[in-house]
C-alpha cells in the first residue's frame, strides 16, 4: 500500500513538472511570437538597384522612415528581383520604378500583386549618350562612325530595363557594327570620364537624373524611331514611381502615408548624387540626412499627420 502511494505521489509530481514545463514553454513561445510580431510591425524592408539615382532616393526614404521610429532594412538587388520581392511580400516597397517605358515589362508581370502609388519624380529620360564634342547627333549615324567609337556601346548591368530597351534599339536600327558591353553604372561612368579626358569618342547607355550631366557636357543621340519611349505612351512624360506591396496600407498606415506623399524634383536627387560622388568613401546615409536637414519643410510635408 505504501509503495502504491509513493508511486502515485511521484507519478503526480512528474505529471505536474511536465505540465509546468509545457505551460512555461507555451508562455515562452507566445512571448517570442509577440516579440517577433512587434518587431515585424516596426521593420520596413526596401529593395533597390545600385544605380546612383536609386541609391540617393532609397537612402533618403530610409532616413525619413527612421525618423518616424522604424527600423529599416534595404536590399540591393537586380531590377527584376526588386519588383518580385515587393510583389511576393518579401519587401514592403521600392521607390525606383522607371515608367512607363524602362520597367514596363517588370510592372506588367506583377501588376495584379502590387500597388503603384504614382510618381515620386517627374521628367526622367533614358537613351544613348555621347559627349557634346562628338559631331553626330542621331542613333541613325552610329553605324557609319563605328570605327571612331571602337565598335562598342558601353552599358550597365545586363538585367537593367535600360539594357533591355537598348537591345531593341540594336535590332531596330540594325547596329551590326557595334557590340553592347555589359558592366555596371560605375564602370560606365569610369569609361565615360576616361574617354572625355582623352577626347575620345564614346557612346554609353545613360539616364536622367544622373550626376554625369552636371559634371560633363553631354547630349542624348536623337531617337527618330522613338524606341526609348513606350509606343503607346510616347507623349507621356517619363517618371519614377513608388511601388508598395498589397496590404501595406492596412499593416503599416504611417509608412504607406509617407510613401504615398514622397515626391521630389530631379534637382533634389541630383544634389544627393553629387554629394555621394564628391569623395571616394562618401556615406550615402550621411548625405541623405544632410539633404533632409537642408530641406526640412519638404520633408515635413511628407510626414505630416
Amino acid at each position: 500500500m505504501k509503495k502504491s502511494f509513493k508511486r502515485t505521489f511521484y507519478d503526480v509530481l512528474a505529471f505536474l513538472v511536465i505540465i509546468s514545463f509545457c505551460l512555461g514553454a507555451t508562455w515562452s513561445n507566445a512571448q517570442e511570437d509577440e516579440e517577433i510580431e512587434a518587431e515585424n510591425e516596426n521593420l520596413v524592408t526596401l529593395t533597390y538597384v545600385e544605380w546612383v539615382s536609386e541609391i540617393a532616393s532609397t537612402y533618403v526614404v530610409k532616413a525619413v522612415l527612421e525618423e518616424l521610429g522604424y527600423e529599416v532594412e534595404i536590399m540591393a538587388v537586380t531590377a527584376a528581383l526588386m519588383w518580385q520581392a515587393v510583389a511576393s511580400g518579401e519587401a514592403d516597397a521600392h521607390v525606383a520604378a522607371w515608367l512607363p517605358t524602362t520597367h514596363e515589362h517588370y510592372e506588367r508581370a506583377v501588376k495584379e500583386r502590387i500597388d503603384n502609388l504614382g510618381p515620386n519624380l517627374m521628367g526622367t529620360k533614358i537613351g544613348l549618350v555621347v559627349p557634346q564634342f562628338i559631331t553626330i547627333n542621331s542613333i541613325e549615324e552610329l553605324n557609319a562612325n563605328a570605327t571612331q567609337f571602337g565598335g562598342q556601346i558601353i552599358g550597365i548591368d545586363p538585367g537593367a530595363g535600360l539594357m533591355n530597351k537598348t537591345k531593341q534599339v540594336f535590332e531596330e536600327y540594325n547596329l551590326s557594327n557595334f557590340k553592347l558591353i555589359d558592366g555596371s553604372g560605375a564602370t560606365m561612368t569610369a569609361a565615360l570620364g576616361e574617354a572625355i579626358n582623352n577626347k575620345q569618342w564614346i557612346v554609353v547607355t545613360g539616364w536622367t537624373p544622373h550626376w554625369i550631366f552636371s559634371r560633363w557636357n553631354l547630349k542624348y543621340l536623337d531617337d527618330p524611331k522613338n524606341l526609348y519611349h513606350s509606343k503607346n505612351q510616347a507623349s507621356q512624360k517619363e517618371y519614377i514611381a513608388t511601388i508598395v506591396r498589397q496590404g501595406l496600407k492596412t499593416d503599416k498606415p504611417k509608412v504607406y502615408r509617407f510613401l504615398d506623399r514622397f515626391y521630389w524634383e530631379a534637382s533634389d536627387m541630383e544634389q544627393v548624387m553629387i554629394w555621394n560622388k564628391e569623395t571616394e568613401n562618401a556615406d550615402p546615409s550621411k548625405n541623405a540626412k544632410r539633404w533632409i536637414a537642408e530641406n526640412r519643410d519638404k520633408v515635413n510635408q511628407w510626414i505630416a499627420p
